[in-house]
């Protein structure tokens, strides 16, 4: 179910974060905590813009480019978001490409705003990587789309088994990219990514 559009409670937050400092043993009033709240408030509004938003509009601005039908390649568009397990950040490229539909393309910095505005949740890479596909196929209906995120996720590196440069990668694949082979392959190789 989508969430309902909402924007971030900056007074719950502020009080939420206080509520944090005081039960990891900080004193929320000293000097260098106390505009803590506040900031952490207004940083949630930007890391978590996209749960009021629809990131699949940036692919509604569309183009016709008669008889155009192939491969795009978007690669290496770097993201950030916020795993839902933990809130601590992941970060990372999201490569993307598609086969146009009888010439129906979209701007190449929609992609990156479409991709952009999903990880601006809180996330997992897996569903990051279904919405970009999803939506690539829901507004552009293209004959083929391959999205491939790698990341680095903090809850990995900053705690529990603490693997440093440990790099997630997943992969969703749509259309005539899943079901031929060889236009699957020629998309991996230009996106710089094995098989």
């Amino acid at each position: 179910m989508e969430n309902e559009n909402r924007g971030v409670d900056r007074p719950r937050v502020e009080a939420a974060v206080r509520e944090l400092l005081i039960g990891i043993g900080e004193d929320p009033d000293r000097p260098g905590l106390v505009g803590t709240p506040d900031r952490v408030a207004r940083a949630c509004e930007e890391l978590f813009g996209g749960i009021a938003d629809d990131p699949a509009r940036h692919l509604r601005k569309q183009f016709h480019e008669p008889g155009n039908e192939e491969l795009v390649v978007v690669r290496d568009i770097p993201f950030h978001s916020m795993c839902e397990h933990h809130l601590l950040p992941f970060i990372g490229r999201a490569h993307v490409a598609y086969i146009p539909r009888d010439g129906r393309i979209t701007g190449l910095s929609k992609i990156a705003r479409c991709v952009a505005g999903y990880a601006a949740r809180p996330q997992l890479q897996e569903r990051l990587t279904a919405q970009v596909a999803d939506a690539m196929v829901d507004e552009l209906d293209p004959l083929g789309v391959l999205v491939v995120i790698e990341a680095e996720h903090t809850c990995m590196t900053m705690r529990g088994i603490r693997a440093a440069g440990a790099m997630t990668v997943t992969s969703a694949v749509r259309g005539s990219l899943r079901s031929d082979a060889r236009s699957r392959e020629e998309a991996l190789n230009l996106l710089h990514v094995s098989a």
